[in-house]
């Protein structure tokens, strides 16, 4: 039987750093928010936010700038996303009145 070649085992920064690539890359090809993107890789918002303030500029500066033009965009127009959920909220309140009226 041959022996394997050595290889070193990973330490925590490298997978930290691995991670910080891909939220950085996930954000830049998907113009994605912070909340969709812990929710999609299954962190929380702080870590995301973490990471790629703190970790992905020191790996990866023009990455680094196109996340943070993105992140500044959605941070825009967060307002807007809020409104038009608390429409879509009572939107379906309303529905969910009108038949439970048209069943009595």
């Amino acid at each position: 039987m041959r022996k394997q070649p050595y290889s070193p085992t990973r330490t925590e920064a490298d997978m930290l750093d691995d991670r910080a690539l891909r939220l950085g890359t996930y954000i830049a090809e998907h113009s994605a928010t912070v909340r969709s993107t812990a929710a999609v890789f299954g962190v929380s918002k702080s870590t995301v936010h973490k990471d790629i303030t703190v970790r992905l500029p020191k790996l990866h500066a023009g990455l680094s700038a196109q996340v943070r033009e993105i992140i500044e965009k959605n941070k825009q127009e967060r307002h807007i996303r809020g409104g038009l959920a608390t429409k879509r909220k009572y939107e379906t309140e309303k529905n969910l009145r009108h038949r439970h009226m048209e069943l009595h």
